[in-house]
């Protein structure tokens, strides 16, 4: 089943490279989407494809990359759009 997920990461995560990481982790998962910072610290990370590979993006994005330390992640699950055809970086 196709679907879509807004996740929004809090803690250490910005800096040390975390975008870039997620979006090596999307890529491998097959899924679409995007990645970026926030203003308030956290990083926010909409994606889509199949829901096992977007449940295991949320469990990579509660670790993180070397470096990181997540103190919390919100997920918000959402209908499938098809708006995405890559997985992208914002700065």
């Amino acid at each position: 089943m196709l679907r879509r997920a807004e996740i929004l990461v809090k803690g250490l995560v910005q800096g040390v490279f975390y975008r870039y990481a997620t979006k090596g982790e999307a890529d491998a998962l097959r899924l679409t989407g995007s990645v970026r910072n926030l203003s308030d610290g956290r990083v926010e990370v909409v994606c889509e494809g199949a829901e096992e590979n977007i449940n295991r993006l949320i469990a990579w994005c509660e670790r993180g990359p070397q470096g990181a330390i997540v103190k919390g992640v919100t997920v918000s699950w959402k209908e499938y759009t098809g708006e995405f055809t890559d997985f992208r970086i914002f700065h």
